[in-house]
């Protein structure tokens, strides 16, 4: 009796070992440029098991002239490039922004009528051992005042 136990828990705990993956679905990350503007800090999420399509939703600011607070909200696909630790990012997003200011709205537009900015990405994201994630991204800004280029950096934390 006693070895068969013994062979249940082998078998148990070898199944849950080698079931297990490296790829964690849930990210916090902070974000300098990018789909926040300025900074951000954003909470992501895989919707499958494998790398591929995912949500995302931040917090963010711009300064010009004040300090205004940015809502990015977005979707993303991850690319698989090798190993499930390198991926091509790419994503669509919209930031919501209080419209003041130059670059990011008109202050002179007595409309009001620009609701934020369309930010399509891409870039080269990496996940390390210690589920630690960085991402490099080119993330243009596009809204009623004209197409901006922009740069985004991500470090964070994946669980």
């Amino acid at each position: 009796m006693k070895q068969f136990s013994l062979l249940i828990i082998i078998a148990a705990f070898s199944t849950y070992s080698f079931s297990q993956t490296t790829f964690t679905k849930n990210s916090i990350y902070l974000e300098a440029g990018g789909n926040g503007l300025f900074g951000s800090v954003n909470y992501e999420r895989q919707l499958t098991k494998e790398p591929g399509l995912g949500v995302r939703l931040g917090v963010g600011f711009y300064v010009e002239n004040a300090f205004y607070l940015t809502i990015p909200v977005g979707i993303n696909y991850l690319f698989e490039l090798k190993n499930g630790k390198s991926f091509i990012d790419a994503g669509l997003g919209v930031t919501f922004t209080r419209i003041n200011g130059e670059l990011f709205g008109d202050s002179k537009d007595p409309n009001g009528d620009n609701f934020g900015n369309f930010i399509p990405s891409i870039g080269y994201r990496r996940h390390t051992a210690k589920n630690v994630m960085w991402r490099i991204s080119l993330s243009p800004i596009i809204n009623n005042y004209g197409v901006y280029p922009w740069l985004g950096l991500s470090i964070g934390k994946q669980f």
